[in-house]
């Protein structure tokens, strides 16, 4: 089989394509033949050595969430069989021909729906939910979504309308991205390089952290919540938190799934019922051959996406 391999950190050129042996399933997996890879932010920083820990062991196959055809099933495994068309997440990266999937984040794909759809829907998607889900937004509260035209982003925009938000504010790094966004529903557009983001909000959604933080957590009114699900990182000044008694929750797409199963399924429903019925829109960017893994990169660093960038094996 083929998969992308990177055996030293850096930007997209060190990716490379290289043959190598299927991968056996455990206790717990499915092997995938992948159909539809998706790239996100968070793979492009792992590559540069920005993930958590300082990075991932080298030599390393980036990615992170996969569709495609179950070909073998791990010892223990019930409840699919070989021919199921899957989506689900990965842990061990997914840039590859045959992919290993744990079953407790797979989930099969609807009969007439492409493997396309499923990458750009069920993964960002149930960030999206997850996030929403953690923050509770109720009432009139107000909602600011930072890298609000990523792939998880682009959706959070639209659900957060979907579930009666009155004023959803998408935050972005250039202004040509606001036609789209509002285009989704999106009540205001701000670029990060503004002074001000408008007036302060109750929740913000934050894809993307790193040095946008604490203009995250100031864009908040007193007693507002922000809930972090990026891999960027960065410092949150603890004075802020108490001065306007606001509250910093992370979110880790792993222990959502273990910890709130049921919801998580409930999730996994609403969004291709949203899906099915026309309400939520999985836009995609680009469609590229696995060869082409370093251009997808290129597309995210220079944050150039509307909506999911998917590989294609």
């Amino acid at each position: 089989m083929r998969r992308v391999r990177f055996h030293a950190y850096g930007g997209p050129e060190v990716l490379r394509v290289e043959e190598a042996e299927a991968p056996v399933p455990g206790p717990g997996e499915l092997l995938v033949r992948t159909e539809a890879i998706g790239v996100t932010l968070p793979c492009v920083r792992r590559l540069r050595g920005d993930g958590k820990g300082g990075g991932d062991p080298l030599p390393a196959t980036p990615g992170g969430e996969i569709a495609g055809e179950v070909v073998a099933l791990g010892p223990d495994v019930t409840g699919f069989a070989v021919g199921d068309r899957v989506t689900s997440l990965t842990l061990t990266g997914s840039y590859t021909e045959l992919a290993l999937a744990p079953v407790f984040l797979a989930s099969r794909i609807p009969q007439g729906a492409s493997a396309v759809e499923a990458v750009a829907l069920v993964r960002s998607g149930h960030v999206a939910l997850a996030a929403l889900s953690t923050a509770a937004p109720r009432g009139a509260e107000s909602v600011l979504i930072t890298g609000a035209a990523s792939g998880t982003g682009h959706l959070a925009v639209q659900l957060a309308k979907l579930q009666g938000v009155p004023r959803v504010v998408a935050a972005v790094g250039s202004a040509a991205k606001a036609e789209f966004l509002r285009g989704l529903g999106a009540d205001e557009v701000v670029t990060y390089d503004q002074e001000s983001w408008g007036e302060p909000v109750d929740i913000v959604l934050d894809g993307v952290g790193g040095e946008l933080l604490p203009r995250a957590l100031a864009a908040l009114a007193e007693g507002g919540r922000l809930v972090f699900f990026n891999s960027g990182g960065g410092t949150v000044p603890a004075h802020a938190l108490l001065a306007g008694s606001k509250t910093v929750t992370g979110l880790t797409m792993r222990r959502f799934a273990t910890v709130h199963r049921e919801l998580y399924e409930q999730h996994r429903a609403q969004l291709w019922e949203l899906a099915r019925s026309g309400r939520l829109r999985a836009a995609v960017h680009a469609e590229l051959p696995l060869d082409e893994a370093a251009k997808a990169h290129e597309i995210i660093e220079a944050r150039a996406n509307l909506g999911k960038v998917v590989l294609r094996p």
